[in-house]
């Protein structure tokens, strides 16, 4: 069994084929015959963990099963405790209301490696970083949830998935998984 931990740049899809000539996971990872465990969309980096492994990739794909996946959040003006509560008390997106999450404020902005085109720069909207962690993944979800309080996402970095981070990583580049990370993994949820 392969498990792999990649930390996907902006503006690669997170599967294996394309027929738009938009960058992929091949032109990153040649192992053969692993596929990510969920998804970071195209336009969001970060970690991204791939396996061959069929019954843990269900256990962390299904929602019955949440796991902690934290986020760092870039977005437009700088939101008030307000909206964090609403961030972290669940949200209403397109008709559905979000499980109740982690939020917070980040103090500074994080140490990240620069983004690819950069971000859109208004002289006269801030932006602030927040941190979010959900347990569960629908389609964009942090991108709506932030639109939903009134604060767009500019840029969305996942910066781990349970105890598995982007820690010592560099942006494009993968590793397998440690004997110890695999054996924790396999604990999630009684394996």
């Amino acid at each position: 069994m392969r498990y792999i931990l990649f930390y996907k740049p902006y503006g690669v899809l997170s599967q294996f084929t394309d027929d738009g000539g938009k960058q992929t996971l091949k032109d990153y990872i040649s192992v053969p015959d692993v596929y990510p465990v969920g998804r970071l969309d195209w336009d969001s980096e970060g970690l991204l963990l791939l396996t061959d492994d069929g019954r843990l990739q269900h256990r962390l794909s299904d929602p019955q099963y949440g796991h902690p996946r934290t986020y760092w959040v870039q977005v437009e003006r700088v939101p008030d405790e307000q909206a964090l509560e609403h961030l972290a008390a669940g949200v209403e997106i397109q008709k559905y209301q979000t499980k109740p999450a982690r939020a917070k404020l980040l103090a500074a902005e994080p140490e990240l490696p620069p983004r690819d085109p950069p971000i859109r720069d208004r002289q006269k909207i801030p932006t602030a970083w927040l941190e979010l962690t959900l347990t569960e993944g629908k389609n964009r979800q942090v991108r709506r949830m932030t639109a939903a309080v009134g604060f767009p996402t500019l840029r969305l970095v996942r910066v781990s998935i349970g105890l598995l981070s982007l820690e010592g990583l560099s942006l494009g580049m993968w590793r397998d998984l440690t004997h110890a990370e695999v054996k924790e993994l396999k604990r999630f949820k009684n394996y």
